[in-house]
């Protein structure tokens, strides 16, 4: 099994709190919410979104996806960092055993932060993978941090 690993990180001028409570503790709330034309639904099938809870993102229909399936395997809410285990879903598991995430939010200078992703990805045997293979997973989660950092700029006092 092969390792290919990836980072990317981007700012915000939303607080690190803000952010990681959207993105993290509430997605599955907030997210379906604020793109139902991409997410029809986000629930816990085992746990309360603790340790160990695995989590399975429903798409809207008509999209490239239908589902994918995480696993939490760390949650520090006081370091606001995540890491999860893609275990199941409808994209590239024939080239891939699973997909190892992890992501934090630190505080910046200027009262927002910068989110910092780690993305490793286990492939099957000898199978190499190659960045335009991952690229538009890539630009759909950017695309939704964006999304949810104009939601939190346009109502203040949610996930406050």
């Amino acid at each position: 099994m092969g390792v290919t690993t990836y980072t990317q990180e981007f700012t915000t001028p939303i607080a690190p709190s803000r952010m990681f409570t959207a993105l993290i503790i509430d997605s599955h709330n907030l997210i379906p919410k604020i793109v139902p034309q991409g997410i029809k639904r986000i629930e816990f099938v085992e746990g309360d979104g603790g340790v160990g809870s695995i989590k399975v993102t429903n798409f809207a229909e008509g999209g490239h996806l239908k589902f994918l399936k995480h696993k939490i395997d760390a949650l520090d809410t006081e370091n606001m960092m995540c890491k999860y285990t893609l275990i199941e879903g409808d994209v590239i598991f024939d080239k891939i055993e699973s997909v190892v995430y992890e992501v934090q939010f630190l505080a910046s200078g200027n009262g927002g932060c910068v989110c910092k992703m780690t993305s490793e990805y286990h492939t099957k045997g000898d199978m190499e993978l190659k960045e335009e293979d991952i690229k538009q997973g890539k630009e759909k989660a950017m695309g939704l941090y964006k999304v949810v950092e104009e939601y939190l700029m346009a109502y203040l006092d949610d996930h406050a």
